[in-house]
């Protein structure tokens, strides 16, 4: 039975020892694993702390990206707006000058043709005159004294130059 009951001698030597041994680690072991373990919390503390932080901050960067996309897009939009803008404006400006310049080719042309028309007058009243010239001077020639012939050379003079006339307006 005695290893189930200790002898006291034994037990006192324990509780000796075992009281050494607690005055030692009291001394210098106890300290020095309660400093660790408050270094250890207080840097697990400053851990998450630093942990929060980053996490605001990374909070307050996606805000910011937020509102910068926000920035970019409604920059975007006055962009095209102004650029939708400009090219109206140039396509109107375009417009008008296409306008303005067919108005003054379509007046040039108008002028062109009025003195084309007026040259054109001026050649048929002198081929006119010339072939009146021509009818009085072939008439003149003929003997005035017998009426028929001059009738029928008169009808003959006015089919040749209604033919003459006929062809350089088919011509032209």
């Amino acid at each position: 039975m005695s290893l189930i009951t200790p002898d006291g001698g034994l037990l006192f030597w324990m509780v000796l020892i075992f009281g050494i041994v607690f005055f030692i680690l009291a001394k210098w072991g106890f300290p020095v694993i309660t400093g660790m373990v408050r270094k250890r919390t207080a840097h697990i503390q400053d851990s998450l702390k630093m942990a929060r932080d980053a996490e605001n901050r990374l909070g307050n960067l996606a805000q910011e990206q937020a509102r910068m996309i926000e920035e970019a897009r409604a920059e975007q939009t006055r962009i095209l707006k102004e650029a939708a803008a400009s090219r109206d404006l140039l396509i109107e400006e375009a417009k008008a000058q296409a306008r303005d310049e067919a108005s003054r080719l379509l007046e040039k042309a108008k002028t062109e043709i009025a003195a084309e028309k007026e040259s054109a007058m001026r050649d048929i009243r002198k081929q006119v005159a010339l072939l009146s010239v021509g009818i009085t001077e072939k008439v003149l020639r003929k003997d005035l004294s017998e009426t028929d012939p001059q009738l029928e050379l008169l009808r003959k003079l006015s089919d040749e130059i209604a033919a003459k006339g006929l062809d350089r307006n088919l011509r032209n």
